[in-house]
């Protein structure tokens, strides 16, 4: 059972790190001269997101 509520929640991680890269590449091809702001701005929200992802390892190991 606990596998399941992993595999949810690495849909939910994959569906976040693709967001935060959508909006990085919007907002790099808008503003070029941003895009090591905007980068660092991303690995941030990638690095939030699969944290999540590991929690949720975490919790599914220990069920």
């Amino acid at each position: 059972m606990g596998v399941i509520g992993y595999g949810l929640g690495v849909i939910g991680a994959g569906i976040g790190i693709g967001l935060a890269a959508h909006g990085a590449a919007l907002g790099i091809a808008r503003q070029p001269e941003m895009q090591s702001r905007l980068f660092t701005i991303f690995i941030l929200g990638a690095a939030f997101s699969e944290a999540l992802a590991l929690i949720g390892l975490v919790l599914a190991l220990i069920q």
